[in-house]
């Protein structure tokens, strides 16, 4: 399978410390896809970054609310909310990407859930579902058409950000093997069969890595 490189960006979502072995909101075994993800990035002339950037008060943090556990759930006039852990809040060694995420070429990062009162898994839309990123203009800007989509996690930021990329008109796909999922309560599943009713591709590293 070959990606038209002018026309294709990568989107690497959230390889952060806080996100793998060692973090407040670690995925079982995330470290492992960040040599796949450093060799898939040299496909693309177009590399985008995301990044959690939580303020210490952010709603999302079960800690910020009384008698609550992480992985509950609290309603918001958005909807519903899942609470995490206090995680990649802003400064911090948690919210600093990985070490080993090795990517001279990117040319944007999209710091992500900083508005304390919404939280925000996409990369191209918080979770009000009003308020953009810009990353939509960026990569029309520059013609891009085809999104693939790697990172942490699967079920969450990589879902959301690839189901708004297919509302958006843009080709998506997901590479299973360079993402890493937190499977809670069924949402692996839950989360692809979503993005595959949406028209999202779910592919192997295989078919780009020559």
């Amino acid at each position: 399978m070959q990606t038209d490189s002018k026309r294709s960006a990568l989107i690497v979502v959230d390889v952060q410390n806080g996100f793998t072995p060692g973090g407040n909101l670690a995925v079982t075994a995330a470290d492992q896809i960040i040599p796949l993800i450093n060799q898939l990035a040299c496909q693309f002339d177009t590399v985008v970054l995301t990044q959690d950037w939580h303020p210490d008060q952010h709603i999302s943090f079960a800690d910020n609310h009384e008698n609550k556990q992480p992985f509950e759930t609290i309603e918001l006039p958005y909807g519903t909310q899942v609470l995490w852990p206090r995680h990649c809040v802003q400064g911090t060694h948690d919210a600093e990407f990985h070490p080993d995420l090795d990517i001279p070429t990117a040319q944007l990062i999209i710091r992500k859930g900083f508005h304390a009162e919404i939280d925000s898994y996409s990369a191209f839309m918080e979770a009000d579902r009003r308020t953009p990123t810009g990353l939509k203009g960026y990569l029309t800007e520059h013609q891009i058409d085809t999104v693939y989509i790697v990172g942490i996690a699967t079920d969450f930021c990589v879902a959301w950000t690839a189901l708004d990329a297919a509302q958006m008109g843009f080709k998506t796909y997901v590479i299973e093997d360079a993402c890493k999922a937190i499977d809670l309560n069924g949402s692996l599943q839950s989360a692809w069969q979503s993005m595959l009713e949406q028209g999202i591709q779910r592919i192997q590293s295989t078919a780009i890595l020559p």
